[in-house]
């Protein structure tokens, strides 16, 4: 995956494949986790897992066929994953800014989004249009499949639009005509000491 970035560009045509290929792989045997090691396409696929993970517990919070204490313990694993989500989500962004330190953006336009926020959100389109896929190949409800069909051609369009507002954004950061900056997300619920339904 050496292709998906150079000299700090996400290339459009890697992402979307990227994210797809990942997919396809862990619905068929799914690790217990994937951990960032060095490269930026490690960090994305790692963060990647993240939403992969909180999409299957979200699933399994909305059932009403299982004990409460079920939905509980699902409940609390939301938490730790979407605090990892995050954290990765900044690294992303840290990943990147530090291949634009020397790039002067003094006159630059400033990006209310970042980059890994962006990452996030195409993230969550690709496994939007896995998951509508499948429900598009179904038989046994042709009204159910097409209009998951016709929605899936809509997350696909969604998908290549902010595909291509990325590659601008890390293309004008690069010419220095536009950035962004990292920001924090300080998830206060994760923390008893500012969630006030933890403290003693």
């Amino acid at each position: 995956m050496e292709n998906l970035t150079t000299l700090g560009v996400l290339s459009a045509s890697a992402l979307g494949p990227l994210h797809d290929e990942a997919l396809q792989a862990w619905y068929g045997q799914a690790p217990d986790s994937v951990e960032p090691e060095a490269g930026l396409a490690s960090l994305i696929l790692a963060q990647h897992f993240s939403n992969f993970r909180l999409w299957a517990f979200e699933d399994e919070a909305r059932r009403d066929d299982v004990d409460d204490s079920y939905i509980a313990d699902i409940k609390r694993q939301i938490d730790p994953w979407n605090q990892r989500r995050n954290d990765l989500i900044e690294r992303i962004d840290r990943a990147i800014l530090e291949r634009f330190e020397g790039v002067d953006v003094s006159g630059a336009a400033l990006h209310s989004e970042t980059a890994g926020m962006i990452v996030d959100r195409l993230s969550i389109l690709a496994l939007k249009i896995r998951n509508m896929g499948v429900y598009a190949a179904r038989e046994d409800d042709p009204a159910l499949a097409q209009e998951c069909s016709e929605k899936q051609v809509r997350l696909r369009t969604q998908r290549s639009d902010l595909l291509q507002c990325l590659e601008r954004l890390i293309e004008e950061f690069r010419r220095g005509t536009r950035y962004f900056k990292g920001y924090k997300q300080f998830k206060a619920y994760n923390d008893p000491r500012l969630n006030p339904a933890m403290r003693n």
